[in-house]
């Protein structure tokens, strides 16, 4: 899978050619503890101040790292795919090599830090599955009509948990068609013509 960045996002990015490999990692770790503790004005003065630039210039370039290392590790994209991901920014090798190593060093941690934050999106939590089959009816005496009964729980975290299911009803010969289908989108999207176009995407 492969990051679509927006042109902000690129924007934001933009900056970090512009400084060392010491500020990039300074910017990761900004960026880790903004995830814990929350954005901090104090500490883009003092890095602003540090590089002669605007504030404006490293909050951006914080955040826009910062949504870099959680997209990439909220979807676990493997080191092709991050690589081939950051390839629209025009970065050097070396600077993309950097990002990487960044990414590899802390994406367990992100991805830790994540799942205790408070998200208003239903996560999947169990599911239960039940396969009824129709032998007969008054009017046909042989007749097999299988249905499968799926209930989804799911949960939400926004300061408390909270539960719900969903009940979901098919036939096993579209539950088939459906599963092939996503898997085939899924193959898509790992050749190297899904990756081109994916690049180009602006």
């Amino acid at each position: 899978m492969l990051l679509v960045l927006s042109e902000e996002h690129k924007e934001h990015l933009s900056f970090l050619p512009q400084v060392d490999a010491a500020v990039v990692g300074e910017f990761g770790r900004i960026a880790l503890e903004f995830l814990r503790r929350g954005a901090s004005p104090k500490v883009y003065e003092g890095a602003a101040r540090k590089l002669c630039v605007p504030v404006e210039m490293v909050q951006h370039g914080v955040e826009g790292l910062m949504f870099l290392m959680t997209e990439s590790s909220k979807h676990m994209i493997s080191e092709v795919d991050f690589l081939d991901s950051v390839l629209v920014l025009g970065f050097s090798e070396e600077l993309n090599q950097m990002l990487l190593q960044l990414y590899l060093q802390h994406h367990s941690q992100i991805r830790s830090i994540l799942s205790h934050l408070p998200s208003s999106m239903p996560a999947y939590h169990n599911l239960e599955w039940r396969l009824d089959v129709q032998l007969a009816r008054r009017s046909v005496r042989q007749q097999l009509i299988p249905m499968l009964t799926m209930r989804v729980h799911l949960t939400r975290s926004d300061g408390h948990s909270n539960y719900n299911s969903r009940i979901l009803q098919t036939d096993p010969s579209t539950l088939l068609h459906l599963i092939s289908t996503l898997e085939a989108a899924l193959a898509a999207m790992k050749t190297s013509h899904a990756r081109r176009i994916l690049r180009n995407i602006k």
